[in-house]
């Protein structure tokens, strides 16, 4: 089993900036690309950015680009989202997720329980 737990969230103004990260822990694991995903409640849950295994390819949504910026520290099994000019829309719970291969098995995905980051107007 693997276990990802996000941190970082909270309580912010308008226009702050927040860092997330996301910590996996396990045995006889590793990680391919990992994402933060987030939903408000009665919504979907929406990619806000993605980033592959090496980190060489980022992918964000609209809404966030030019704003957030996703990375990665392999050593460290850790995801971080750097999150500057944040605005009321994105208040949200952020979750992270990764596709996790143990053992040699099939690729499987894992998502921690979320973070909630508030942004006030």
């Amino acid at each position: 089993q693997v276990q990802l737990v996000e941190s970082g969230g909270g309580l912010v103004q308008a226009g702050g900036s927040l860092r997330l990260s996301c910590a996996a822990s396990g045995s006889s694991f590793s990680i391919n690309t990992m994402g933060w995903y987030r939903q408000a409640p009665g919504n979907q849950r929406e990619l806000v950015a993605r980033i592959s295994r090496s980190g060489s390819t980022t992918t964000y949504a609209d809404s966030v680009k030019g704003r957030f910026t996703i990375s990665r520290d392999n050593a460290k099994n850790t995801m971080y989202l750097r999150m500057n000019s944040l605005n009321p829309q994105d208040t949200d719970v952020y979750y992270c997720c990764a596709f996790v291969v143990i053992g040699g098995n099939i690729e499987t995905l894992y998502c921690g329980q979320g973070t909630q980051v508030t942004v006030s107007s």
